[in-house]
């Protein structure tokens, strides 16, 4: 009996110990929970109470010129908002109120904005839509809650319909799309009397506000318009990634261009709320956005868009000129890439009179073929691979190739060295380089073979000076051009002189821009600087590389540019010689398919220049470009020159404005 005692009261003290381990435990774990861990649990109880919202946008940065002369600024607009959680009931009584309040569009109401209306003032009818047998399988779930309200939403009749309130329906719409939590638009740009009517009726209004929204202003008209961009409601393609970066679905956002572009520098921080019980209380204030700083002047961008506008007008009443119906030009500082102007405007007849339009995104989106005007690069080939050399003379007679028709330059120049190929803009001094380079030994009326990848050597040159490559502007999209794939022998020859590949204005703008930086081929951009923290951020020149080349052929090629403007070169009055100017000039064959049969049925003259001033020292490049100003169809051969006379006209605008 001693024994089973003795056993007995061991395990009861193993219990007991137990016991007061586990007592212990509890109390230490109670003491760490209560007294230790008290504040971070009433964080966390305030957190689960509480919810984060938002206010509408704050004000986008503004944007400037390159001289802080203001082009883009916010207009405050008086706006109706709703938000907060309130039961359905509270928003039908709200939107019966503010109906009487304030005016809409209701062309914008739609048939599912007033069937979803309906089903939610109609539930009992709603109801009375399903049968008995889909109720059954609804409840044996054979049928989806979301089958249910699609069959609902089927059955209710247009007459049902009519009867809707159209007013009702949208403003239950405007204030429940999006999430419960965001701040909802009712009404922008409200008028006076609206805004007095709402502000006096607040307190019967659950859930609606007045506050001030911003719109942006662009306060030079037409001038610029396209590429300082648009600002707009996110597109439906990119909610997602708009809002995994902390936007809300009703946020506006810069849809193109430059407002795009720049989106995360120009947009504002919203007002940040807490909302605990129905109680807002802000915790962090929004900011306005960042500022911007173009590298545009846009005293010359006016100067430059009005001469376009009355060249181009005075073109269309020349012969030949029925195809004619754009240009484009730039201006820019070959040294550090900033653009200074840019402009692309086309031109049509409406009601008998000229309208100009703007075509600024053709300066990255629209290639051309370009023709004489890339002979530096093509120049630059023949000394790189000592197929041509400083002084060479050749007889510029057409040269004829088995099977194909001769090709001859423009007029024939008897025999002319390197630097005058380039002041006339001969043809067969390029085509004679371009056989030497495929390693083809010319005879007449011998067929053309070519033994290596001469069309690479050519194409990897032409990169170089940012040819068939993206310039990587800063503009959310860039044409490549059209890079030929067709490696046929007497292709070579078209490359050579610009007649096979195309190019866009501004991938034109940076070969020339390379030419006169001595081979350095920078980045083109149009933010000049940015405010941040109060801090101005410049942007620095980006180099993206280098032309493979001697320093003495790019200076050959600049001496030749310089006679192409003297008088004799085909340059010449494109820039006044009193600026000391150096450029090249192009004319190629286009062709059009002007009956919109989908067949080419006529061939076109296109208009190129690229240049620069002072040829010793460049402060800016100009680059012009008019497709389709002439034709050879008419009762005459004569083109319009509205290319040269826009490139004199620009050039020396330049120079007034730069002294």
């Amino acid at each position: 009996m001693r024994k089973y005692n003795k056993i007995i009261n061991k395990r009861l003290n193993i219990y007991l110990t137990m016991m007061i381990l586990i007592f212990i435990f509890l109390a230490c774990t109670l003491f760490y929970n209560q007294i230790i861990k008290n504040k971070y649990y009433k964080e966390k109880l305030n957190t689960l109470n509480n919810y984060i919202v938002y206010g509408n946008s704050a004000p986008r940065g503004r944007i400037y010129d390159r001289n802080g002369v203001l082009l883009v600024d916010n207009k405050p607009v008086k706006t109706i908002v709703f938000s907060g959680t309130h039961t359905t009931k509270e928003k039908l009584e709200t939107i019966k109120e503010l109906k009487n309040l304030i005016e809409l569009d209701l062309n914008k109401v739609t048939e599912t904005m007033l069937k979803e209306y309906y089903l939610i003032v109609n539930t009992n009818l709603a109801r009375e839509k399903i049968t008995k047998e889909e109720w059954e399988k609804y409840n044996n779930r054979l049928i989806s809650s979301d089958e249910l309200y699609k069959m609902q939403k089927e059955r209710i009749t247009s007459n049902e319909l009519n009867l809707i309130d159209k007013k009702e329906a949208y403003l239950f719409y405007l204030i429940n799309k999006g999430y419960s939590y965001d701040e909802k638009i009712i009404k922008e740009n409200v008028t006076e009397e609206e805004y007095a009517k709402v502000a006096e009726a607040l307190d019967f209004l659950k859930g609606v506000d007045i506050t001030t929204t911003w719109e942006r202003v662009y306060l030079y008209g037409d001038t610029f318009r396209t590429i300082l961009g648009s600002v707009n409601n996110i597109p439906s393609e990119q909610i997602n990634e708009y809002l995994a970066k902390g936007y809300s679905r009703n946020d506006l956002v810069g849809i193109s261009f430059l407002e795009y572009q720049y989106e995360d520098i120009l947009k504002g921080t919203k007002d940040k709320y807490v909302v605990n019980d129905g109680v807002k209380v802000l915790v962090e204030e929004g900011k306005k956005g960042n500022d911007i700083y173009l590298t545009i002047d846009i005293n010359l961008q006016l100067a430059v868009e009005e001469i376009m506008k009355q060249e181009m007008i005075k073109a269309k009443n020349e012969p030949n000129s029925e195809y004619y119906d754009h240009s484009f030009v730039i201006i820019s500082d070959p040294k550090s890439g900033e653009i200074l102007a840019m402009a692309g405007k086309k031109i049509n007849k409406v009601g008998g009179e000229y309208k100009i339009y703007d075509y600024a995104a053709g300066i990255t989106t629209s290639p051309v073929t370009v023709g004489s005007v890339i002979k530096g690069a093509s120049h630059i080939v023949g000394y790189n691979t000592g197929n041509l050399t400083f002084g060479e003379v050749r007889d510029d007679v057409c040269i004829k190739l088995k099977g194909a028709p001769q090709k001859c330059s423009y007029q024939y120049y008897g025999r002319i060295n390197d630097l005058e190929a380039l002041k006339y803009s001969s043809n067969t001094y390029q085509f004679r380089t371009a056989m030497k380079v495929a390693n083809f030994n010319y005879s007449y009326d011998s067929p053309f073979k070519i033994t290596n990848d001469a069309f690479n050597i050519y194409r990897t040159t032409f990169n170089e000076f940012g040819l068939g490559v993206k310039t990587n502007i800063d503009l959310p999209v860039e044409s490549l051009g059209l890079i030929g794939n067709d490696k046929q022998d007497g292709l070579l020859l078209d490359f050579a002189i610009g007649q096979y590949d195309t190019y866009t204005p501004i991938q034109l703008t940076q070969y020339i821009n390379t030419i006169a930086n001595n081979g350095t081929r920078v980045k083109p951009h149009l933010l000049k600087k940015y405010v941040k923290n109060n801090e101005i951020i410049n942007i620095e020149t980006e180099i993206q590389g280098t032309v493979n080349t001697e320093a003495k052929y790019i200076e050959r090629v600049q001496e030749g540019f310089r006679m192409v403007l003297e008088r004799g070169g085909t340059g010449y009055k494109y820039i006044d010689l009193s600026f000391n100017p150096a450029g090249k000039t192009g004319t190629s064959q286009s062709f059009l398919d002007t009956n919109n049969d989908g067949k080419i049925d006529t061939a076109t003259i296109t208009n190129t220049f690229a240049g620069y001033a002072p040829s010793d020292n460049p402060i800016a490049s100009f680059v012009v470009i008019s497709p389709d100003v002439g034709h050879y169809q008419g009762k005459t051969d004569y083109h319009t020159f509205v290319n040269r006379k826009i490139s004199y006209e620009v050039s020396k605008k330049f120079f007034e404005i730069y002294k």
